[in-house]
């Protein structure tokens, strides 16, 4: 089974005074959807743009594994345990707010920022606050959040080419860039994809496209 969810559904956030766009794909702050509350432990898929000096202030998470994927520019992240880095395109960076951490970002560069934001819950809450930074993910090498018993998959394809999708009880899709046909449909920019008992399935790029797989243990 497939729910496709398509980017002009998402609910429009942020704040355009301050430079922030925000793009919600589940229910998130002020939107409240109790039919869109989360797949599996996927709680949240956060489209952001900032322009340049844009950025959120401190602010507290816990209980919760924060999943950032640049697509373009630069962010910057401080963090109350004393992190800070810049994550650039390519870059996954994972912060494990545990038992309780604060932590800001911003565009501190001088061109656009735009990245995407995944939120997942623990199987457990608790323990102590974890980051991790991948510089430049290669498309062979999944990245596993196992707090949340999920993995996630970069795909880059060119036109034509195809890519299986994840064997698994759940799978969360987002597209990046470009088109791709999954399970039948048609994605395309900022669209999404929740698929259930879906095996042996492959997605088909039609234009050069970048897909974000979340395999998930659960649903």
């Amino acid at each position: 089974m497939i729910s496709v969810r398509r980017a002009d559904e998402r609910y429009r956030g942020g704040d355009a005074a301050a430079g922030i766009e925000s793009l919600h794909a589940f229910s998130f702050g002020r939107f409240y959807d109790p039919d869109n509350l989360r797949f599996g432990p996927v709680l949240a898929c956060n489209e952001e743009r900032l322009a340049p000096g844009a950025g959120f202030d401190e602010h507290p998470h816990s209980h919760t594994e924060i999943v950032t994927w640049v697509v373009a520019g630069e962010l910057t992240h401080r963090d109350s345990a004393g992190h800070a880095t810049v994550v650039r395109a390519g870059d996954v960076q994972h912060l494990s707010s545990a038992g309780g951490v604060r932590h800001e970002e911003r565009n501190d560069g001088t061109a656009p920022l735009v990245f995407v934001q995944m939120w997942l819950a623990p199987k457990r809450p608790g323990g102590d606050p974890a980051y991790e930074i991948v510089r430049g993910l290669a498309d062979s090498t999944p990245y596993a959040v196992l707090a949340a018993g999920a993995m996630l998959y970069v795909r880059r394809l060119a036109p034509g080419e195809r890519t299986a999708v994840p064997d698994a009880p759940g799978v969360y899709v987002h597209v990046v860039r470009g088109e791709a046909e999954v399970a039948g449909e048609l994605l395309g920019p900022g669209d999404s994809a929740r698929l259930t008992s879906e095996l042996d399935r492959d997605a088909v790029a039609r234009t050069a496209t970048e897909l974000l797989f979340w395999e998930l243990n659960e649903v």
